[in-house]
């Protein structure tokens, strides 16, 4: 497995190619950039503007292993407005037109909320409308995806929505396409289950995977520390992925960013991940 890390992590006022210079100096293989609203990789970018970013890579010697983005806490693809929810698709095929011409073969999609706490006043949608949404949605996207030949790579996030390991198969499953997969955060189900479990469970269907650690008795968003500190059990999770054969990127995604000295939290990130996979 290769390492990764999540632009997210770095800190605010980085630009791209301060974010990929920091992070092969801190000895990651590849990094992970995001489609925002706005900025030099944003819904508004054309195809040249992609491609300089996509030669930035190049020039700074780091592979581009996917593509994140963050719209659809604010786009999505559950809502109970037609608008939003077409937004929200329209997110995803720029996602893909994107990631393709950036040479990426996964892009992150989170498929809407039934609820999300941590955003106030945010839409609830009854559970069962909810999956009838986002599957619609995502297997109509996976045609987009095919013919982009990028895989979409469903997140389990907290969004009160695919809560166990079995529901997240059986939705792709149902998508019923090879270009619609997991992303399968590590961090993001030490609240309410154990990945290894997950990871298992899913197996080939894992496209990609964010490496976190949460320690439970924190609770709440402020359970996610440093890789290491919390209460993952990173050798049980290296020992699933080698079972189910995933030899791809793992990419850390460390939130939130240090208050000071914001990017000492890449060269830590790199170091506990080198422990994880066995090269210290």
């Amino acid at each position: 497995m290769k390492k990764g890390i999540n632009v997210w992590s770095f800190g605010e006022g980085a630009t791209i190619a301060e974010c990929m210079a920091i992070a092969k100096d801190a000895g990651f293989e590849g990094i992970e950039l995001s489609l925002d609203e706005t900025g030099p990789l944003s819904l508004a970018s054309g195809n040249r503007e992609i491609e300089d970013v996509r030669k930035q890579a190049e020039d700074a010697g780091i592979a581009l292993t996917s593509l994140a983005s963050g719209l659809y806490w604010s786009y999505s693809m559950t809502s109970a407005k037609r608008e939003t929810r077409e937004k929200a698709k329209d997110i995803a095929k720029k996602q893909l037109e994107a990631a393709a011409i950036l040479g990426v073969d996964t892009i992150l999609v989170i498929p809407g909320a039934v609820g999300v706490d941590f955003i106030p006043g945010s839409e609830v949608v009854p559970y069962d409308r909810a999956y009838e949404y986002a599957l619609e949605a995502v297997t109509e996207l996976a045609g987009s995806a095919e013919a982009a030949g990028v895989s979409i790579g469903i997140e389990n996030v907290w969004n009160k929505f695919l809560l166990s390991p079995l529901e997240m198969r059986q939705f792709i499953d149902a998508a019923g396409s090879a270009y619609v997969g997991a992303y399968f955060d590590v961090g993001n189900v030490v609240y309410a289950g154990y990945p290894e479990h997950w990871i298992r469970i899913l197996g080939p269907r894992i496209k990609k995977v964010h490496f976190k650690d949460y320690r439970r008795e924190s609770g709440g968003l402020s359970g996610f520390v440093d890789l290491l500190a919390g209460d993952v059990n990173y050798p049980e999770v290296v020992r699933a992925l080698e079972e189910i054969g995933y030899d791809g990127y793992v990419i850390g995604e460390m939130i939130p960013p240090y208050t000071h000295h914001a990017k000492q939290i890449i060269y830590n990130t790199s170091a506990s991940m080198s422990a994880i996979l066995g090269r210290s």
